[in-house]
C-alpha cells in the first residue's frame, strides 16, 4: 500500500509539473530542458557513455538553437531547412533502431556510435516536443499536451487490458509482460480519447487526432520496447531512481521521445495539404 501511494504521488507530481508548464512558453521551455538533461544523464549511464558534459553541451546547443531560430526568426528559410535535415536524420536513426529491435540480439548503438544515439534518438526527441508545442511558429501547447495524453491513455490501457486479458506475448525476448491484446487495447482507447481531445482542445479535427492516436500507439510502443532492450542489454530494471515507484524519468518519457519526430512529421504534412 505504501509503495502504491509513493508511486501515485510521484506520478501526480510529474503530470502536474508537465501540465502546469503548458500555460507559459518559457516554463515549458525550461521543464522540457530539465527533463531532457535528466533523461540524457540516465541514458548515458544506460549505454555506459561517460561523457555527460559533451552530450549535454550538444543537447543544449541544439535545443536552444532550434528554439531561438524557430521562434525568433520565424520566416527564416534556413531554419526550415535545418528542421527538415534534423527530421530526416532522426527518422533514419529511429528506423534503424526499429530494425535492430527485430533483427539484432544487441542494439549496435549501445556499443558503437553512441553519440548518434544520444543526439538523434534522445536529444532530437525533446527538440521535436518543443517544435510540436510551437506548431506553425505559434505557441500551441495543447498539441503537445494532447500527444502526452494519448501516450498516457495508451500506456494505461495497454497495461490494464494486457494484465486482465493478455494471452499472446508481443515481444517476450525484450518485454515479457507486454501482450498483443494489451497493445490493441491501448490503441483502441487512445483512438477513443482522440475524439475528446479534438473536442475540448480546439486544435485539430477528429480525423487528425485519430491518426495521431495511431502514430502515438505504434511508435510509442516501439519506443518503449527499444528502451527496454537498452535496459536489458545494460542488465538493469529501471533507467534511474528519480521517480519513486516508477524508476527513471526516461522510463516515463521513452514513448513520447521516440514518437515525437513522427508526430511532428505528420503535423508538417498536415500543414502542407491543408
Amino acid at each position: 500500500m505504501k509503495e502504491l501511494l509513493t508511486r501515485a504521488i510521484s506520478g501526480l507530481l510529474y503530470v502536474a509539473l508537465l501540465i502546469g508548464s503548458m500555460y507559459w512558453e518559457n516554463a515549458l521551455l525550461a521543464v522540457l530542458y530539465i527533463f531532457g538533461l535528466v533523461s540524457l544523464a540516465e541514458f548515458n549511464k544506460l549505454i555506459k557513455l561517460n561523457a555527460f558534459l559533451i552530450t549535454a553541451a550538444i543537447f543544449t546547443f541544439l535545443y536552444f538553437g532550434f528554439w531561438y531560430w524557430c521562434m525568433i526568426h520565424t520566416s527564416s528559410t534556413g531554419t526550415n531547412e535545418a528542421i527538415q535535415i534534423l527530421l530526416v536524420i532522426t527518422s533514419f536513426v529511429n528506423l534503424f533502431l526499429i530494425k535492430d529491435l527485430f533483427t539484432e540480439k544487441k542494439m549496435p548503438l549501445f556499443e558503437s556510435k553512441r553519440y548518434i544515439a544520444t543526439t538523434f534518438y534522445l536529444s532530437s526527441g525533446f527538440i521535436f516536443m518543443l517544435l510540436i508545442a510551437n506548431y506553425l511558429n505559434s505557441f500551441t501547447p495543447f498539441l503537445l499536451l494532447g500527444s502526452f495524453i494519448l501516450v498516457w491513455v495508451n500506456d494505461s490501457f495497454a497495461y490494464l487490458v494486457g494484465k486482465n486479458f493478455g494471452r499472446q506475448k508481443l515481444f517476450p525476448s525484450v518485454s515479457p509482460k507486454k501482450t498483443v491484446e494489451g497493445f490493441l487495447g491501448g490503441l483502441f482507447f487512445a483512438c477513443v480519447s482522440s475524439y475528446f481531445i479534438a473536442t475540448y482542445t480546439g486544435t485539430l479535427g477528429f480525423t487528425s487526432w485519430l491518426i495521431l492516436a495511431i502514430i502515438v500507439s505504434v511508435f510509442g510502443t516501439l519506443g518503449d520496447l527499444i528502451e527496454s532492450k537498452f535496459k536489458r542489454q545494460a542488465e538493469v530494471k529501471d533507467s534511474g531512481v528519480i521517480m519513486p515507484g516508477h524508476g527513471g524519468l526516461l522510463d516515463r518519457l521513452d514513448s513520447i521521445i521516440f514518437a515525437a519526430p513522427f508526430i511532428y512529421l505528420f503535423l508538417r504534412i498536415l500543414s502542407y495539404v491543408s
